[in-house]
């Protein structure tokens, strides 16, 4: 039976595809490596908090990284960096749209072809997707549902964006549309049930990793029936930063009204509390998926890793609601791994990124990273917890704007895009909140240094040593030394690719600099903009 050809339900195909793909008795066993990815889940405001079971299981029995960064605060670019291992402006994707290269047919010739489960599976693993994959995932423009990518043995992804009912699955290329009926059609319950059929009916004979991208807690923040009351007194948290003006930036976060409007702070209270009850969803999947591979006998050979692609901000600044911007709310996510060797309850200090993710994969699977063409580092020897590790201690974040809230008069000039009111319209992106960031974390400084591509050539600084939440930008006023190099850092990172991209940092004890790496793959506008940023 070719489950290409004809018809099949679910567990029959799992159970073809998986003797299919078995290799020969006897063959030894990689570990298996499992990937589950939330959707817009931050990790600064609580977005943990809701997920017990998770850290009882994954956390208590591993690491859990305490700074862990995307290096694009937004879906598709963020997925594409998980998926490639790569920076943003080297795979291309800078938005949620075809046009910014999201699942373009491009992004399919170009990239899809060197993602690390085309690389696992190369080396003998099966590999199976469920969940969201890129936000244009399944349009027309970019090949439909019919489109599977390449070095994935079984595919079941979501047509387009979030959602909980009524949607679209490839199921290996074949359209399967769910309703809104909550015992057969909720997402991520349907999720749990394929994933765990796959450990059922897979080869036994080859390892595998599993990717599961669950749509919460992403908009629109539909909560299962059981949980739809739960954490009813729970609010967005007041922090510092809640709800004030953002004075010293950039010109999209200083249009912001404040005080917000009650109805604005009635919405994003109650997207808050929604987005909490999505999450316990996914925390039964995770105990479902964990206990079945305990009860297989393969739960000690099995990394887990567990992140999302980006944080989420609920009344930070002004802003009711959103991703998008250089702040920890926005930028930094949870990440957590157990597996084969780690110890429990550790906390982990050292900066990754979610371009780490694939490097690290391949490195437990036994794929040589010299042949790849990754950006980030394998984390694998923290994982570990080998002795004299050399850690990096910055990372490049990047963001490319697009026109949103075209309708309303605060946002002039954005040009053609998507009107996104909440019940009060606030401008939340434009073409000119485009930025690049270098985020350092070392044993003196705990720094963000960014800068705007806009005529301001705006800068912001941060020290998140003495200002957590960000109320201060200290560009005006920190010593230029600091300034120059970060500036300089920032540069050098915007043009790597590659192993240029782990180079060490200028707070780096073993950091030379050589001043003409400045103006490398630079042209003159570049060289002038480095002049006018240490003159500030």
């Amino acid at each position: 039976m070719d489950p290409h050809s004809s018809p099949c339900t679910l567990w029959t195909c799992l159970l073809v595809w998986g003797i299919s793909l078995g290799h020969v008795e006897g063959a030894s066993r990689k570990p298996n490596i499992v990937l589950i990815l939330t959707d817009d889940q931050d990790v600064s405001l609580g977005g943990m908090t809701p997920l017990k079971k998770t850290k009882e299981l994954i956390a208590d029995h591993g690491i859990t990284f305490s700074n862990a960064y995307v290096v694009s605060a937004l879906c598709c670019p963020s997925r594409s960096s998980i998926l490639t291992g790569r920076y943003p402006h080297n795979h291309r994707v800078v938005n949620n749209t075809i046009a910014g290269n999201c699942s373009s047919k491009a992004w399919q010739k170009t990239q899809e072809p060197n993602a690390f489960p085309v690389l696992l599976n190369s080396i003998g693993y099966q590999t199976f997707f469920a969940g969201k994959y890129l936000n244009q995932y399944g349009a027309e423009e970019a090949g439909g549902i019919s489109h599977v990518p390449p070095g994935w043995s079984y595919w079941y992804a979501l047509e387009k964006n979030a959602k909980y009912y009524n949607y679209t699955l490839s199921n290996n290329g074949r359209a399967q549309h769910h309703g809104e009926n909550y015992s057969l059609d909720y997402l991520t319950d349907v999720l749990s049930n394929v994933s765990l059929d796959f450990l059922n009916y897979k080869s036994n004979n080859e390892p595998f990793f599993m990717m599961i991208a669950t749509p919460a807690p992403h908009s629109p923040w539909t909560a299962a029936p059981q949980y739809q009351k739960s954490f009813s007194n729970v609010s967005a948290p007041r922090t510092s930063n809640f709800n004030v003006h953002g004075k010293d930036k950039h010109w999209l976060i200083r249009q912001a009204k404040t005080p917000m409007s009650n109805t604005s702070i009635q919405y994003l209270d109650n997207a808050f509390r929604r987005r909490w009850q999505t999450l316990l969803s996914v925390d039964d999947l995770i105990e479902k998926l964990l206990k079945n591979l305990e009860t297989r006998g393969e739960l000690n050979n099995t990394f887990i890793f567990f992140t999302s692609d980006n944080g989420y901000h609920t009344g930070q600044f002004s802003l009711p609601i959103d991703k998008r911007q250089l702040y920890e709310f926005d930028i930094k996510v949870p990440l957590l791994v157990r597996g084969p060797g780690i110890k429990p309850n550790q906390i982990s200090k050292s900066l990754v990124a979610n371009v780490d993710l694939a490097p690290t994969i391949l490195d437990i699977a036994g794929y040589n990273l010299n042949k790849t063409q990754i950006d980030g580092m394998s984390f694998l020897p923290i994982l570990n917890n080998s002795p004299n590790v050399t850690w990096r201690t910055d990372i490049l974040v990047e963001y490319q704007g697009e026109g949103l809230n075209v309708s309303d008069p605060s946002c002039p000039s954005m040009g053609p895009g998507v009107t996104q009111c909440f019940p009060d319209c606030v401008c939340e992106d434009a073409y000119n909140n485009t930025y690049a960031c270098v985020r350092t974390i070392a044993a003196a400084y705990d720094l963000q240094y960014c800068e705007f591509d806009d005529t301001e050539v705006f800068v912001e600084v941060y020290n998140l040593t003495a200002d957590s939440n960000q109320l201060t930008n200290i560009a005006k006023t920190i010593d230029q030394e600091i300034l120059q190099k970060m500036n300089r850092r920032l540069m050098m990172l915007q043009s790597c690719s590659g192993p240029s991209c782990r180079t060490p940092g200028v707070f780096d004890p073993r950091f030379r600099f050589d001043p003409r790496m400045m103006f490398m793959a630079q042209g003159p506008q570049d060289q002038q903009k480095i002049f006018k940023v240490t003159q500030t």
